[in-house]
């Protein structure tokens, strides 16, 4: 069967299970691109081979495929690949550039000095935050660094972590900035996190936004030679130039 990027967004759900009895061959501008196929030695899998449906994605896909929650978890169980789950829609993470990373170890330093001996842990992803804006609709997201200050408390038998961190980062490339900047910005704000630091390595600048009753209450952009002050944590600080310190 031969279907159109389109077609496959709208529908993931029908053509994951048609993919099930015959390989779905995805076009785009009427070039085949990709293969959704069922996956191999496992006749009772559902699942397509990541692989080959992501399109040779890139660092974060800017296109999302439509999928009800249960198929993403499906999906996310199964492969070794890294989703995101945003408002109804698959995205797939790969590996970061260096200036993404250095980024976050140098935040990841400060944070870990600095909360030592409290009750609030630095994490960094892959660690899977879900979110929900309602029942109904559920979310998981990996952001890149977080701060979870009731670890304990949320953690469930199979020791995932069930609550909403204080703090989140997320470090933009120019794949993922539509994705941070606007949906996961909302999706933070909507569900409870207090803030949110937009790190962008290619103009050198750290944006932190206060959250409060589900609106953004302040926001200050960081550049230079200023320090990254954080709203919610006093004395919590790191140098700009730090952060991109290469």
């Amino acid at each position: 069967m031969i279907i159109n990027s389109t077609e496959l967004q709208n529908n993931f759900g029908k053509y994951l299970m048609l993919a099930t009895q015959e390989d779905i061959i995805i076009t785009r501008n009427g070039t085949e691109i990709a293969k959704l196929t069922k996956v191999k030695d496992s006749a009772d899998d559902l699942l397509p081979n990541s692989e080959n449906i992501r399109e040779k994605a890139p660092i974060y896909s800017t296109e999302g495929v439509k999928a009800t929650y249960d198929e993403f978890l499906q999906l996310h169980q199964e492969s070794e690949e890294r989703f995101e789950y945003i408002d109804g829609e698959i995205y797939w993470l790969s590996s970061p550039k260096t200036a993404h990373q250095i980024a976050i170890t140098e935040l990841f330093g400060t944070f870990y000095n600095f909360f030592q001996g409290t009750d609030c842990t630095p994490m960094v992803a892959p660690y899977d935050i879900e979110l929900k804006r309602t029942e109904e609709n559920i979310n998981m997201v990996q952001p890149d660094l977080m701060i979870i200050c009731d670890l304990v408390e949320k953690l469930n038998e199979q020791d995932y972590y069930k609550g909403v961190p204080s703090l989140v980062v997320e470090v933009l490339s120019k794949s993922t900035q539509r994705k941070d900047l606007i949906k996961k910005l909302d999706l933070y704000m909507s569900c409870g996190v207090n803030e949110y630091w937009i790190v962008n390595p290619d103009n050198k600048e750290v944006t932190v936004y206060l959250f409060e009753d589900k609106n953004i209450e302040n926001m200050i952009t960081f550049k230079n030679d200023d320090v990254v002050k954080s709203f919610v944590f006093t004395g919590l600080g790191i140098d700009v130039k730090q952060i991109f310190r290469i």
